[in-house]
């Protein structure tokens, strides 16, 4: 599933964001804990990753991934409009409440020139603290409808829903098993399957894990 031959067929989530990010040079990471998927896009002249949870912003300052880090709350930060062709939020509304989620977006599209990128579970789904992270917890859940209501547009990423539990099992977001959280076994296989299903998945939001949102400036 690495082929890049294969990844405009089964629209993994670094393609995404690879595809979307293609027409911007500057990038605000907020949450970008400590393996973010901005790392395998090199055309970037400029990104700065905005991360509360210190081991996290070290692992991530180690692989070199932004040009610039902050070691802060992303609800304590502020930037002069348009200082970013793009912000993202990827996994990071999820960790937020509702209210706080919203107030984010509202910011993020104050800081951003171009887009906003987020992604996100489809709907709740609970998550203690992980990698002994108090922001781990998950807060809030996001269904389709609502980005779609905030003028995103939403396609679906990480497969279908049905096979995966009901809740989190990833015990670190350092070194996670992929398959950690699907439902069937055996596992392997079944996350195969699932990564397969992407391919329409993508088209189904309204029945895939994650949610993939992108809205554009005018």
């Amino acid at each position: 599933m690495d082929s890049n031959f294969l990844y405009p067929i089964f629209h993994k989530l670094d393609y995404c964001l690879q595809k979307e990010l293609k027409d911007c040079t500057s990038v605000l990471d907020l949450g970008c804990g400590p393996s973010s998927p901005i790392k395998n896009i090199k055309h970037l002249k400029f990104s700065l990753g905005v991360e509360a949870f210190k081991p996290y912003l070290d692992i991530s300052k180690r692989q070199k991934i932004h040009h610039k880090y902050l070691q802060k709350n992303i609800l304590e930060v502020d930037f002069p409009k348009n200082s970013f062709d793009a912000v993202i939020l990827i996994e990071v509304l999820e960790h937020l409440s509702k209210k706080d989620g919203v107030k984010i977006i509202k910011l993020a599209n104050k800081w951003a020139k171009k887009k906003i990128i987020i992604s996100t579970p489809n709907q709740y789904f609970p998550m203690g603290k992980v990698d002994s992270n108090p922001y781990q917890e998950h807060k809030s859940g996001w269904s389709l409808q609502q980005p779609e209501k905030l003028g995103f547009k939403v396609n679906g990423v990480s497969g279908l829903k049905l096979f995966y539990k009901e809740e989190n099992h990833v015990d670190s977001l350092v070194s996670p098993k992929p398959y950690e959280n699907i439902k069937f076994k055996p596992k392997i296989v079944f996350y195969f399957i699932n990564a397969f299903c992407q391919i329409f998945n993508y088209y189904l939001p309204k029945y895939s894990f994650g949610l993939f949102a992108v809205l554009y400036k005018k």
